[in-house]
């Protein structure tokens, strides 16, 4: 399939006149639509604008490739516009775009519409075909400018494939530099620096591969013998790539933008001999340039989302399998066996209790892992398991686990990182031994010396984690009425902060931290759970209750996209009003906040519990005092829908 079997001619509009992002989304939109591509208007452009809320879908020179998968799609296909004056897309390179090309991909269909997209990125990156594109009159002459190019590059490609799989007669016949390219997404970014490192090389009049690691999958994948006979690696990436093939050669590492905006300098690095020499042991290898380097703060937060990310499957798969336990006992209310008094509800407490007793161990391993690669995982896991047990030098005299304390989600943290710098310490310590170990460091020293190493250091610490999780447990269970609705307050209103981002996961993870049977909460950890939860469904609520009974501030397209908030915020998935505050973050975010910060005191008021840490509405079932904390969600949801609306200006036209 070539990329103009998915472009049709009533989907191009050239010379297009409109001023902002936001109008060339509505008109590519509505070409879509046109051409049958898309069924619901609406829910396309709330899926494209929650994809420009994660970041911007601009890639530079002028070019953007806004994009969604969503069920609102009939078929894959694509919509393209020039807009000779250009509109601000928040470009890396800050110029404005005039060059648009926009995804529509339904769900639950093959990924057949990213190999068109790696072909179209990887066009784009070449001048002069995006000149011609820019020059074309009519959608026919821009069609046919994609269709020459396309031939040409495939032509290309099966030249470089063909000369590929000829046997190499020496070293000379490999390529000189290999590439990883990869981005969060894996669509546009992946393929356009991938391309321009490749364009780049061949006006060096250097070999270069580069791979990618898209959404259909890695591309181009390198082989053993490609990388035994390169003179370098460049990692141009803004996710995690795996580098333990890379044990002994130079490695440079990146971001993505880098591969699209400075491919020279990387290619420069690698042969001037500059990049780093990679070891399995030492994790990813480092930027060169301090410029160049993540901040302190983003290395940190980057580690805890790793652990964090890998934890939550089993908070809300075990947490919700415990909480139906609690609901189907109902033989057993009010006795101490409840929730397990049946052996129905004994079969999803064992199950869920299980799952859910993983979560500080996987948090610890994720985060040791994202620090120091595979041989921090062990190490991580042990330091998680410490933790959680709060295993202490006083114990191996008595072997008496009751009268262990557990140092719960604080330890965990502590252990994931002590677990990760460990590793690395020991990694780059053993560097210095000789080459004829290199087969056993991975499966024996590192293993042995890591788990050893966490061991002892949280024999010794768990005592004062112990007694920082003790005295924060005693705090909160002191606390009064007031007290805790403050809590409950702050935690609610963090929820709507950033709606995904770290204060939305700091107040979540804490919530489910404050679940876990060994932080001693009981009672006080359900309270600060449903205050969180009911936090995080007010602002999709709030969003689809003004544009309800607001209709006059909102477009029609609005209106519809605002049904669809209902069912979000009865889920708890609150990213469903990112749309609403990306187009309008002035308005929106502080109403939501005020909304949010209100249900969650509310909640904590009424002394609300959720021994669920998912699943909105539809767990009200296991909700303690479920008409108030429901009474809480409207309330919130209410005040943030009344300020929103109030502030907003009504529209002058529909």
């Amino acid at each position: 399939m070539r990329i103009t079997d998915l472009l049709k001619p009533e989907a191009v509009a050239i010379d297009a006149s409109a001023s902002t992002r936001d109008e060339v989304i509505d008109q590519l939109v509505a070409l879509h639509v046109a051409a049958g591509n898309v069924t619901d208007a609406t829910a396309y452009k709330a899926g494209v604008l929650a994809r420009e809320a994660e970041f911007s879908t601009a890639v530079g020179e002028g070019i953007a490739i806004p994009h969604a998968k969503v069920a609102a799609v009939a078929q894959a296909g694509l919509a393209a516009m020039t807009v000779p004056a250009g509109v601000d897309w928040n470009a890396p390179d800050e110029k404005p775009c005039d060059l648009v090309f926009m995804i529509a991909a339904p769900e639950g269909k093959n990924n057949l519409h990213l190999e068109m997209l790696a072909k179209l990125s990887a066009l784009l990156m070449h001048e002069d075909f995006a000149a011609e594109l820019r020059a074309a009159k009519t959608p026919e002459e821009f069609l046919a400018a994609i269709d020459a190019a396309e031939a040409a590059r495939d032509e290309a490609e099966a030249t470089r494939e063909a000369a590929a799989a000829q046997p190499k007669a020496a070293a000379s016949d490999w390529p000189e530099v290999l590439a990883i390219t990869a981005c969060p997404t894996g669509i546009a970014h992946t393929y356009m620096a991938a391309e321009n490192l490749e364009k780049k090389a061949a006006e060096l009049g250097v070999t270069l591969k580069a791979e990618t690691q898209g959404s259909a999958g890695a591309k181009n994948v390198l082989t053993a013998e490609e990388i035994a006979h390169c003179k370098g690696v460049v990692i141009a990436a803004d996710k995690n790539v795996d580098l333990s093939r890379f044990d002994g050669k130079p490695v440079y590492v990146t971001n993505v933008s880098a591969g699209i905006n400075d491919a020279e300098k990387l290619i420069d690095v690698v042969l001037s001999g500059k990049a780093p020499i990679h070891h399995n042991a030492g994790g990813a290898a480092a930027p060169i340039e301090a410029g160049e380097a993540e901040s302190a703060w983003h290395k940190v937060y980057k580690h805890l989302m790793n652990g964090v990310s890998h934890m939550l499957p089993f908070v809300i798969g075990g947490g919700i399998l415990t909480a139906i336990a609690f609901l189907v006992d109902q033989p057993g209310l009010g006795t101490a066996a409840y929730g397990s008094s049946i052996p129905a509800a004994a079969l999803f407490k064992t199950i869920g209790g299980e799952a859910f007793g993983l979560m500080l161990p996987i948090l610890a391993g994720y985060i040791a892992s994202s620090i120091a690669d595979r041989p921090g995982l062990a190490p991580g896991f042990v330091g998680g398991l410490f933790a959680k047990a709060g295993y202490d030098f006083a114990y191996l005299g008595t072997l008496d686990s009751t009268a262990l304390v557990s140092g719960g989600f604080i330890a965990a943290l502590f252990a994931g990182f002590a677990a990760g710098y460990i590793t690395l310490g020991i990694e780059r310590a053993c560097d210095k031994l000789p080459s004829s170990l290199e087969g056993i460091k991975p499966m024996l020293i590192y293993p042995i010396l890591g788990v050893l190493a966490i061991g002892v250091v949280m024999l010794a610490l768990n005592p004062l984690f112990a007694w920082i999780n003790t005295a924060l447990n005693g705090f909160l269970a002191s606390l009064g009425t007031s007290n805790i609705v403050i809590l409950g307050m702050v935690l609610g209103g963090m929820m709507s902060v950033d709606m995904g981002g770290p204060f939305n996961k700091a107040a979540y993870v804490f919530g489910t931290a404050a679940l876990d049977p060994s932080s001693g909460l009981g009672a006080t950890g359900q309270v600060i759970m449903a205050s969180v939860m009911v936090g995080g469904m007010v602002p999709p609520l709030a969003i689809a209750l003004s544009t309800t009974f607001f209709k006059n501030r909102w477009s029609k397209s609005d209106r519809n996209a605002g049904l669809v908030n209902y069912i979000m915020g009865l889920s708890f998935i609150s990213e469903g009003a990112i749309p609403f505050a990306a187009a309008d973050p002035g308005h929106v975010l502080p109403s939501c906040i005020i909304g949010s910060a209100i249900a969650g005191g509310l909640s904590a008021a009424f002394g609300c519990t959720s021994p669920a840490p998912h699943g909105g509405a539809w767990v009200t079932a296991v909700i303690g005092n479920p008409v108030m904390w429901l009474v809480a969600c409207l309330v919130g949801s209410i005040v943030g829908c009344l300020i929103l609306s109030l502030w907003k200006k009504p529209l002058n036209t529909d």
